[in-house]
């Protein structure tokens, strides 16, 4: 599951909201801020590009959600790198850690997007900070209604049934 961060004519930029990674915050990130904010929360692996770069979204409190940002999703910003990340843990209520991200070239969605190869979806801010990824692209899929929520209800190995 995709949540797609940027998307122009020069490409685009997406992190995976599904795969929780054995690496924590507090292990992965110098800022002992951020480390104490989140705790044991996992990394997330955001994708294959560039895996030793970090991006987080948070989920700001009205009062603070900055009027920029890569996306847009009610309070839910991308966290700028030149965040105050001393004053950040008074600014959110939720905050996801990916490592790396998945990109493509410009033209390459929109032609696997025309070419069926992507399912279209709104992201709610629910499906960033889901406490159980392993089951998010069931419940995607299900609230989308119609032949979507069959899909989502398909065993995944069909040959069980």
């Amino acid at each position: 599951m995709v949540l797609v961060l940027e998307h122009s004519p020069e490409g685009a930029l997406g992190v995976i909201l599904n795969r929780p990674t054995v690496v924590t915050v507090t292990e992965a990130l110098p800022e002992d801020v951020l480390a104490a904010f989140v705790g044991d929360e996992a990394v997330y692996e955001g994708g294959p590009v560039d895996p030793e770069s970090v991006i987080m979204i948070g989920e700001y409190l009205a009062e603070f959600v900055p009027a920029e940002g890569a996306i847009a999703l009610g309070t839910v910003r991308v966290v700028e790198p030149d965040t105050d990340f001393n004053a950040l843990p008074d600014q959110v209520h939720g905050l996801r850690v990916f490592g790396g991200y998945a990109g493509w070239s410009a033209g390459q969605l929109d032609e696997e997007i025309e070419d069926e190869a992507w399912i279209d979806c709104e992201c709610e801010p629910g499906d960033i900070f889901t406490v159980t990824p392993s089951m998010l692209w069931h419940d995607v899929l299900d609230r989308q209604g119609g032949q979507m929520r069959l899909v989502a209800r398909m065993p995944e190995d069909p040959s069980l049934n």
